[in-house]
């Protein structure tokens, strides 16, 4: 029994959980600048490494996909390797793995060299308020029932990837190390807002996001409710000194005389190391103790009420609010292989990797140009950049199949060994004649030719004679679209010199995933 014992705590050791997190950390970030076009490679450009390991892992994504879709993917066995050690270890993953649970515990550690010794014991108990992370759970997990993909927006690997690759990192970036250098993504500004003001509320409060909003955490906590690793608390030789809480990350109470807030435990290891008198250990065992633990997640019956009543609420609000997609803008312009708008929408979890691997910046987080719905999902904008005709690097790194998988044969703008094949097509280009400047200004222009990248291409040019501001004929050339070839790419867009108002622009009228558009 000893020799087991010395095993569990050789294995079980704060250091061994440090090297763990930095190890996990930095694979995070590597993966994540990674995550970009290898030009070396010309036509056939792939992604050279991408974070979609991190997110096959994920039990809360794959649920989510699993209930907004209707379907049961072989893709939800990866979420095993998490899933099956929580049964076991409990919320091993919170504390040995999760990248952002490791950023906002390295926050914390600063605080905590100068936070008085009562306060962080008192900061450290168990509150309340933990419960809420179950509350958006539920709510989140009932949206999914119907079709509204809500957990994307919190899910902590979509907010730490979006968060720092449309956000931290393009801050930081330069053309030295950065083969494709993405200068800006135009929400960028908000996105890393919210993600250091939840980063620095762990000033205030221990691993405040682990504690009251992971979505993710919740689920490991109802799913850690069975483990059969438990904190063992031996009461004859604690004298509450309380040094087991100065540094308790989950807020679980393991000093002695309380419950143990079982589901809250995030297994770092803190107490264990703190105590003075070895009146804690963590063991796997079933037995009974003094001191019962609460082996619950302490979200009681009117609050998981509420949060049913929530859940069934915000569907129907949701719904009235985007009128069903009805009220959509002609601009809103999806990348190409996107399910129809329903269907992408219940399985887009706005990680934003899509958004990083776009080569010439035309992927761009939606903000208020898709409604609530749509917050934070991939939207074409022409004026930034356009689509180019052989790259498919957005349904390559899609972790969900939001966006499906496509070749550039499939994609069918570029022309392979003579033959062409009937393009995807994402919308089309319309001329606004009050600005165009061959229209409005009699000005010669062909910009937008000269950019289509389709072959043949999508524009050409008519004679025309107008009348020049001195009130003598003229003859110059005119662009017109060619709506059996125009694919949507947005380069006309693009190239146009008048950017506040460009002559020409694109619309979603055409697109391919749409019976009714198309």
């Amino acid at each position: 029994m000893r020799h087991e014992y010395d095993l569990e705590v050789r294995i079980l050791t704060t250091r061994n959980r440090r090297i763990s997190q930095i190890v996990f950390f930095l694979l995070f970030v590597w993966l994540l600048a990674r995550t970009k076009m290898n030009t070396s490679s010309g036509a056939d450009s792939r992604p050279l490494h991408h974070v979609n390991y991190f997110f096959k892992l994920d039990p809360l994504v794959a649920l989510v996909n699993t209930l907004a879709g209707h379907t049961l993917s072989l893709a939800i066995i990866w979420t095993f390797v998490i899933l099956i050690p929580t049964f076991f270890l409990g919320r091993f993953f919170c504390g040995w793995i999760c990248p952002l649970g490791s950023m906002n515990q390295f926050v914390d550690g600063i605080r905590s060299k100068s936070m008085r010794r009562k306060t962080r014991i008192a900061a450290n108990r168990y509150k309340d308020w933990q419960a809420t992370k179950y509350f958006l759970l539920i709510v989140g997990l009932l949206a999914a029932l119907c079709r509204i993909n809500m957990v994307g927006w919190i899910d902590p690997f979509s907010l730490l990837v979006r968060s720092m690759g449309v956000s931290i990192l393009p801050a930081a970036a330069s053309k030295k190390y950065y083969i494709v250098y993405q200068p800006h993504y135009w929400p960028s500004l908000l996105m890393g807002v919210i993600f250091l003001a939840l980063l620095l509320m762990n000033l205030r409060v221990t691993r405040f996001w682990c504690r009251a909003l992971c979505p993710l955490g919740a689920l490991l906590g109802v799913t850690a409710r069975w483990s059969i690793l438990g904190l063992h608390k031996n009461e004859a030789t604690c004298n509450k000194c309380s040094r087991c809480l100065i540094s308790c990350q989950g807020g679980d109470d393991p000093i002695g005389g309380v419950p143990w807030h079982k589901a809250e435990c995030h297994l770092c290891l803190n107490c264990v190391e703190a105590c003075p008198h070895r009146s804690l250990e963590f063991r796997f065992s079933r037995k009974p103790q003094t001191q019962p633990e609460v082996v619950g997640t302490n979200l009681s019956r009117r609050k998981a009420l509420g949060a049913v009543v929530t859940g069934l609420a915000v569907v129907p609000l949701l719904r009235v609010q985007s009128a069903l997609g009805k009220n959509r803008s002609e601009r809103l312009i999806r990348p190409p292989g996107a399910l129809n708008e329903s269907d992408f929408l219940s399985r887009c979890i706005r990680c934003g990797e899509c958004v990083r691997v776009c080569p010439n910046n035309a992927l761009q987080a939606a903000f208020t140009e898709a409604d609530l719905t749509g917050l934070w999902s991939p939207v074409i904008t022409p004026k930034i950049g356009y689509c180019e005709p052989n790259c498919v690097l957005c349904s390559e790194v899609c972790p969900t199949g939001a966006i499906q998988t496509l070749t550039p044969k499939q994609k069918g703008w570029a022309v392979e060994d003579g033959v062409t094949t009937k393009p995807l097509l994402i919308g089309t280009a319309v001329y606004d004649q009050r600005h165009c400047l061959p229209w409005a200004k009699s000005t010669d222009c062909v910009l937008c030719l000269e950019w289509c990248p389709v072959a043949p291409k999508a524009i050409y040019l008519k004679d025309a004679t107008v009348t020049d501001t001195e009130g003598k004929p003229r003859m110059l050339k005119q662009p017109y679209v060619d709506l059996n070839l125009c694919v949507g790419c947005g380069a006309c867009e693009f190239a146009c010199p008048l950017q506040e108002q460009p002559g020409v622009y694109v619309t979603s009228a055409g697109e391919s995933r749409s019976r009714l558009r198309s």
